[in-house]
């Protein structure tokens, strides 16, 4: 699973010209399920996630996590992630989950994260989604499953 997570002032997502998710201060986050992904492995980024420190205190460290802000989650699915340009020009999408239990895991993601009494908003799997965000620094962290839990 590979997570794309970037500190907002806000962010949007709208499908079809109504807004699925807005939040104020928080993470957008793009998140790519690959094939190796399961249900161990999105409650490790979910708790991986809430507890990231990246929002400054009052020394201006960036040691403040979700909770410490009130912060909320804007997530969108991105098989994109996943892209393999290493052949040629034309990126290949081979590794990324398919369908109906990507998006499953998605899903279950984001419940997870609900679990740990985050407020969540989403874009809608699988859509032409227009997201809009107003980046906070700008601060940008990849998170990546196979790294993070070898």
């Amino acid at each position: 699973m590979k997570l794309v997570v970037q500190r907002v002032k806000e962010a949007s997502c709208t499908v079809d010209n109504k807004v699925t998710g807005s939040i104020g201060t928080g993470f957008m986050v793009l998140v790519g399920i690959g094939l190796e992904d399961n249900k161990d492995i999105a409650r490790k980024m979910a708790a991986k996630l809430s507890k990231l420190r990246v929002f400054e205190d009052e020394n201006e460290k960036m040691n403040l996590s979700l909770y410490d802000v009130g912060g909320s989650i804007l997530s969108i699915s991105q098989f994109t992630l996943y892209a393999d340009a290493s052949g040629g020009n034309r990126p290949s999408f081979v590794n990324a989950m398919k369908g109906e239990e990507a998006n499953g895991l998605y899903e279950y993601f984001n419940e997870c994260l609900r679990e740990l009494d985050l407020k969540v908003e989403t874009g809608i799997f699988g859509a032409d989604m227009a997201v809009k965000l107003w980046n906070d620094g700008p601060v940008t962290i990849i998170l990546d499953s196979k790294e993070l839990f070898k």
